[in-house]
């Protein structure tokens, strides 16, 4: 028994000291530097088009829903007169009626271009919440700071800050050598048609983009970033698929004082159910090890052991994610019950009951696999199981060790010199999506600084941006021009 016990806490004191050195190994990425000098227009000027561009109404009600065309068209004649020497120097097409796709052409058209890309619709402001917002959602106020209004955050602050930017470099007599393509679109927040038929036609014109950037990241402080020591700027090189499921169930139906001792509803309830108590399992997704080992490098502590011992600790950490919500969805196809239908009246029992569960897919799952999990987990044939509607597989992971994320790091650093850059997993859904087919090199990352609550805003009420931050995403812009285009 005292040679097991002395073997057990030689191999206890073997396995501290290996989790010990792993840890000293595993230092920061990050070195001291300044932020490069950029001249970029006056902060009030900045912040007076993006508020100018919020009034714009350019809402996307539904799938279905005929675009505010006014409005666009609104929001196009005030680009060309705000921006006048973007509209003599690029050529503007316009893609389904109401996208835009602006050309800077380079000088040396052996250079593949880049696309940088934002969305000009928004989402409506949900009835009855108007009272709530402390300006009034479209009023484009500046006050104690911010830039109040919907689109500030999403996505209007890219339209507007690559037009800053072009115009800016235009003046400063910048010519490209590398083509630089300026992706708007006018539907993001439903079909992104807009940009399904942008990316096809550059695809029919052979063009082959260096990289893509839209929206998707931010530059976030340790309130959301928890237990990291610097702001860190997540960049996404992968999204998440999306597919709805239906689940229906049918019977003879009747009245409900004769009652069988299972409804359509019930079959369905249960159904439902039994997803919610067998989820799809845990894992770590190469792309989340690459996050963990970017943010872990700029941890203290047992959290910093922790990540750097990842191969020891994965069950704990995948237990701890788990618990949740915000991190649960990093590590599993997630799948919520979203809507549920059945009798039109209380005393009738439902000849059809039909519930939806929308699945956010994970990097390396498929829709084929939801179905088959669903029809597998329901186990009842008399639940069809099928899509409800149009999904989308999850986007192809991005490499990190590319020359073009080296270029987009150095850029968000030129910017933000004591930010960790570090890739992540996008939950939703963008208009870079539809470009994977013309390019390996897809990224999502917006320059705004984010705080713990802010993100919430975009879609929420009290949606704004700091007028600093923005500042700061057009010098972004600036620099990654410089960078990748002017001088590649």
């Amino acid at each position: 028994m005292k040679k097991i016990l002395a073997l057990l806490v030689l191999v206890l004191v073997a396995a501290a000291v290996y989790v010990e050195v792993q840890t000293l190994r595993f230092s920061s990425s990050v070195t001291t530097g300044q932020a490069v000098a950029i001249v970029t227009p006056a902060p009030e000027s900045l912040a007076a088009h993006l508020a100018a561009a919020v009034r714009f109404k350019t809402v996307s009600y539904s799938d279905t829903a005929v675009p505010e065309a006014a409005e666009f068209a609104a929001m196009r004649a005030w680009m060309e007169q705000t921006y006048p020497r973007v509209h003599a120097t690029l050529t503007r097409e316009t893609v389904l009626e109401h996208s835009l796709l602006y050309t800077w052409k380079g000088t040396d058209a052996s250079l593949a271009p880049i696309v940088l890309m934002g969305h000009m619709d928004v989402v409506p402001v949900e009835p009855g919440t108007e009272r709530k917002w402390e300006h009034a959602p479209f009023s484009g106020d500046i006050a104690d700071g911010f830039i109040w209004g919907r689109g500030t955050m999403d996505d209007k602050e890219n339209v507007v800050g690559l037009l800053e930017a072009v115009e800016q470099l235009l003046a400063s007599g910048v010519t490209p050598r590398r083509t630089v393509l300026l992706a708007f679109g006018h539907n993001e927040e439903v079909l992104g048609s807009g940009a399904k038929a942008t990316a096809a036609l550059l695809k029919e014109r052979g063009i082959r983009p260096s990289f893509v950037l839209d929206e998707g990241g931010a530059i976030a402080d340790g309130s959301v970033m928890k237990g990291v020591g610097r702001p860190v700027a997540i960049v996404g090189i992968a999204e998440k698929g999306y597919q709805s499921v239906e689940l229906v169930a049918e019977a003879a139906g009747g009245h409900s004082s004769v009652p069988p001792r299972q409804t359509a509803t019930g079959i369905v309830a249960a159904g439902i159910a039994r997803l919610e108590a067998h989820p799809l399992r845990t894992r770590l997704t190469p792309v989340v090890r690459a996050m963990f080992d970017r943010t872990g490098r700029e941890m203290s502590g047992v959290s910093k052991a922790v990540m750097a011992n990842l191969s020891l600790f994965e069950p704990v950490v995948l237990w701890q994610l788990a618990k949740d919500p915000q991190t649960n969805a990093m590590i599993r196809t997630t799948g919520a019950p979203t809507m549920f239908s059945g009798s039109p009246k209380d005393n009738v029992l439902p000849q059809r009951a039909r519930a939806v569960v929308n699945f956010r897919i994970l990097p390396g799952d498929s829709i084929a696999g939801v179905l088959a999990y669903v029809t597998r987990t329901v186990n009842d044939p008399r639940i069809q199981v099928r899509p409800a509607g149009p999904g989308s597989e999850p986007s192809p992971v991005t490499s990190i060790t590319s020359r073009e994320f080296k270029v987009l790091e150095k850029s968000i650093r030129d910017v933000a010199a004591n930010a960790a850059v570090s890739p992540f997993l996008l939950m939703g859904g963008t208009d870079s999506r539809h470009y994977a087919a013309i390019t390996p090199n897809v990224f999502r990352f917006s320059a705004m600084r984010v705080k713990a609550g802010d993100m919430e805003r975009a879609h929420g009420t009290n949606e704004r941006l700091e007028v600093s931050s923005f500042v700061d995403a057009v010098r972004f812009y600036e620099r990654l021009i410089q960078n990748a285009a002017v001088e590649p």
